[in-house]
């Protein structure tokens, strides 16, 4: 029996408003060149927002935006009830504790070489003040939680890419975000890997987790997400159920994405 048929104890996701996460008016740009344009977006509690869209449309510098790894140049944004951002600063005073509210998954795990999988996810709770007793039980208990109890003493470089990114989702929800973010979590994945990945993403769904993905599997947006942003030029052109942005879209440009992925997949 796998580690994942062993482990069927949901993730206990945190009582959170009714809204998750709100942006308004969020303009961004890097070198004077406008990256995100008036981008709006609402996140409830519980939803899968996906995220899809061409490389360099903004998707990436949205989502880093959302727990202040880019600060915007405008915005009003608000995350489990608390503004963090509003016109052209920030109004949160502690930007750790945002990040602990926030998990982030990186597209190329962002774990340290020199610490086992259940080291790294202990860190960020021993930094937050846990007990080395509690981080060491709720580190082992993600890892069985993402199929990876039997892999706890192994460093990043004995794994392969898609376990190491389950170990970065374990120590994601190591400190019991409000939202998790995902960007583009598969793409450094072979075809095997991914699944197991996606896989972990479904139950967590499952679980009612708030989460952002930028992502390019668009049949897994079709399936798991609840709705469906896509982002051209730095603006949301089109949003909406998964049903009707990728199977009924009305932009022109999204037509023509869509069209695009089709004739490479």
């Amino acid at each position: 029996m796998t580690d994942a048929a062993q482990e069927t104890t949901a993730i206990v996701v945190p009582e959170q408003p009714e809204v998750v996460v709100r942006i308004e008016n969020l303009s961004k740009s890097f070198d004077g060149r406008l990256v995100l344009d008036d981008v709006h977006l609402t996140v409830h509690h519980s939803k899968i927002v996906a995220i899809i869209g061409q490389s360099g449309g903004g998707k990436t510098t949205l989502l880093r935006c959302v727990n202040l790894l880019e600060r915007p140049d405008n915005a009003t944004m608000e995350v489990a009830g608390e503004t963090i951002f509003a016109g052209d600063r920030v109004t949160i005073r502690n930007l750790a504790k945002l990040r602990q509210s926030v998990g982030m998954v990186f597209q190329r795990f962002n774990l340290f070489p020199h610490l086992t999988a259940v080291e790294n996810v202990m860190l960020a709770q021993l930094k937050a003040g846990v007990s080395e007793e509690d981080a060491l039980d709720r580190a082992v208990k993600l890892l069985r939680r993402v199929g990876l109890a039997h892999r706890g003493v192994a460093y990043p470089e004995q794994m392969s890419g898609g376990e190491q990114q389950r170990v970065a989702i374990a120590r994601a929800l190591a400190l019991r975000p409000s939202v998790l973010l995902f960007d583009e979590p598969t793409s450094s994945l072979d075809p095997e890997s991914t699944s197991e990945v996606l896989r972990v993403m479904r139950e967590l769904a499952d679980d009612g987790m708030t989460m952002i993905l930028v992502t390019h599997e668009l049949p897994f947006a079709r399936d798991v997400a609840d709705w469906v942003v896509f982002v051209d030029g730095g603006r949301i052109v089109e949003e909406g159920k998964p049903a009707d942005v990728l199977g009924k879209p009305r932009e022109p440009r999204t037509k023509a994405f869509l069209a695009s992925y089709a004739a490479s997949h």
